[in-house]
């Protein structure tokens, strides 16, 4: 009798008695997991804008850096970003769709609505490579001074951004790529940028309307929010400054600016699109079962919403993300 008692007793208390808060130990478990990733993106995203702080006069403006679009020439800032979020939020809308459906025990829909979230996810892992591809490669090339401070180029005539490839002055030269073709391909060395130093200088002086612009942005004043444009008469004088040539962005170096944006950019983002590979690939298991009908032999559809809701966590994320990179 004392045992049923204290047995009642506790399933009151406990809400739910082996189902905790009326979940059951397998969605119990992803929001342990779900909880705990968070906090990691939290702390990862803390550094960052820690550092965008500490380091504001010289963090590269996010609507000079992403204006690429596939297939399209031209500056569109924002564009392709903001469409690869529009496909996230999305296939989270199809993936809430899919649990509803199984709730309801309609497999089909379950099926199709799974489908597209899939596809989504895919679109977006998809979009998010070329993103770095193009990051990597780099738009206009830049010089990097003695104490790792980057130097743009302008040309003074429109006030847009000149690419190296527009004004260098080609020298002949014994400069050699170390690659496998060349036959010196067991040495060490990194593999040459498109123009040598020299080369850059020698077509910023041949080239009156090519102007520098450093990293600093300017904090007060006319022209506030934009980077620091020189005279002529300072780009020639800065030129010594110069040490090698940049192209693109990677751990060490960004023709954009700070390679702290470069740094965090590439394991931020990269984790995140590892979080959305790994959602698509578990899409992709639980697609099939359902195919098989695995789920509708148990009577139920909750594993749907277990990675429903992991999916849901993904997107979140990336709105965050998005924020702190793109849009801030």
């Amino acid at each position: 009798m004392d045992s049923t008692v204290a047995t009642g007793s506790e399933e009151n208390v406990w809400g739910g008695g082996n189902k905790p808060l009326g979940a059951s130990y397998g969605k119990l478990m992803m929001w342990f997991f779900l909880v705990s990733d968070a906090l990691t993106f939290s702390g990862l995203l803390a550094a960052y804008g820690f550092s965008r702080f500490k380091f504001i006069e010289t963090w590269p403006i996010a609507d000079e850096v992403f204006t690429h679009v596939p297939f399209v020439h031209g500056n569109f800032p924002m564009i392709y970003v903001a469409f690869m979020t529009l496909i996230l939020i999305i296939s989270s809308v199809t993936m809430v769709l899919a649990v509803d459906a199984g709730h309801r025990m309609k497999k089909n829909a379950v099926i199709w609505y799974m489908f597209l979230t899939i596809i989504g996810g895919a679109i977006f892992v998809g979009s998010q490579a070329w993103e770095w591809a193009t990051f990597i490669k780099g738009d206009f090339g830049a010089l990097e001074t003695k104490g790792g401070r980057i130097l743009q180029f302008v040309n003074a005539d429109t006030g847009e951004r000149a690419a190296i490839a527009d004004f260098a002055t080609t020298i002949e030269s014994e400069r050699v790529n170390h690659e496998k073709k060349n036959g010196v391909w067991y040495y060490e060395g990194q593999a040459l940028p498109s123009y040598s130093l020299n080369e850059v200088i020698a077509g910023v002086k041949a080239n009156s309307n090519i102007q520098i612009r450093t990293e600093a942005i300017i904090q007060e004043g006319e022209g506030q929010g934009e980077k620091t444009l020189l005279s002529r008469e300072e780009t020639l004088t800065k030129l010594n400054d110069a040490v090698q040539v940049v192209e693109g962005a990677n751990l060490i170096q960004n023709e954009y600016g700070s390679r702290l944006f470069a740094d965090f950019f590439f394991f931020i983002t990269g984790f995140h699109g590892f979080h959305v590979t790994s959602g698509v690939v578990i899409n992709l298991i639980i697609f099939f079962n359902v195919v098989l009908g695995t789920y509708e032999k148990r009577g139920h559809y909750e594993m749907v919403e277990k990675v429903g809701l992991y999916w849901h966590f993904v997107d979140l994320v990336w709105v965050f993300v998005f924020t702190f990179f793109y849009l801030v």
